[in-house]
């Protein structure tokens, strides 16, 4: 499975972006969806978990701002962001696997990233 982001950009203060993940290939019993960003000088973390018969995860610094969703038909993971701030600045990328682990590189899949850039 290969997980591709895209949606990313430069934006102001304030402003709104929605990223997108999407995969190919069987993705199968990897159900648990994941986003994580990592912000210059900072480790990777992860902000937003979306998996079947559980509420959706949403960090603290993201939450009421950011919204996940799922487009089955098109193999496709959503990030919407709102009231972007300069501590938004990051690398996002999105994840995928069975368990919704909380570092990054213990999931099955994971895409190479999309630069998010908050500027004043």
């Amino acid at each position: 499975v290969q997980l591709v982001e895209s949606g990313g950009g430069s934006v102001q203060t304030g402003g709104s972006l929605k990223l997108s993940c999407t995969a190919s290939g069987y993705i199968g019993g990897m159900t648990c969806m994941a986003w994580f960003r990592q912000a210059p000088g900072k480790r990777r973390e992860r902000i937003a978990i979306l998996k079947p018969d559980f509420e959706d995860y949403y960090a603290a610094s993201v939450k009421g701002r950011f919204t996940m969703s799922k487009d089955i038909t098109k193999n496709t993971l959503y990030l919407a962001m709102n009231s972007l701030t300069s501590e938004d600045t990051a690398t996002y990328y999105c994840a995928a696997d069975r368990t919704c682990w909380l570092e990054w590189n213990r999931y099955e899949a994971y895409g190479q990233g999309t630069q998010v850039t908050v500027s004043s």
